[in-house]
């Protein structure tokens, strides 16, 4: 799967929001190259979102780049992320990224699971 994959209704897109502050991170975190967004097994609903700063792109990584930032997705999790907008909230409740999936069909409260 190349770039090709996230065109259409399966990509997944980074809003400036997201990519801002992927940057920022970045930015004060050195060798670090991008943030890698997976899905697991597990979780209050089923499935759970990680996030982790990696050094270094995997054979089977999808690239998303935006205004400096890269996010990577491997094809298993780009399946059950495939239409969604990663973004990044900073209200009240407080600072987070946020995966809105158009392939959940409940999630828990915290936003971090997810059932399909």
């Amino acid at each position: 799967m190349g770039a090709d994959a996230l065109t259409g209704k399966k990509g997944v897109e980074l809003t400036d929001a997201a990519a801002k502050r992927i940057a920022k991170i970045m930015a004060g975190e050195p060798g670090k190259t991008a943030l890698r967004v997976a899905v697991e097994g597990g979780g209050c609903s089923g499935f759970s979102y990680t996030f982790d700063l990696v050094e270094a792109r995997n054979d089977d990584d999808v690239a998303i780049e935006k205004d400096g930032a890269t996010v990577l997705i491997d094809e298993i999790s780009l399946v059950y992320l495939g239409g969604s907008v990663i973004d990044f909230v900073d209200d009240l409740m407080g600072q987070s990224f946020q995966i809105k999936n158009p392939n959940a069909v409940a999630s828990c409260g915290c936003g971090t699971s997810f059932s399909i």
